[in-house]
């Protein structure tokens, strides 16, 4: 698959509320192309997580 190929893949599964199968895309991608549209995507997945995950923490 190409790089644009995994960052769409990724795309679908973030849709579908799949963040870890979307990194996992994601990190194809960018392991492809380093300077595909899959880095901002990535980083924008792991802002999510980070915020949810710290929420869950907080009462």
């Amino acid at each position: 698959m190409t790089a644009e190929e995994f960052y769409m893949e990724g795309r679908e599964f973030q849709r579908a509320g799949n963040w870890q199968e979307a990194i996992r895309c994601y990190n194809e991608a960018i392991a492809l192309d380093a300077e595909c549209a899959a880095v901002e995507a990535k980083r924008m997945v792991m802002d999510i997580l980070n915020f949810y995950n710290k929420d869950m923490y907080n009462p």
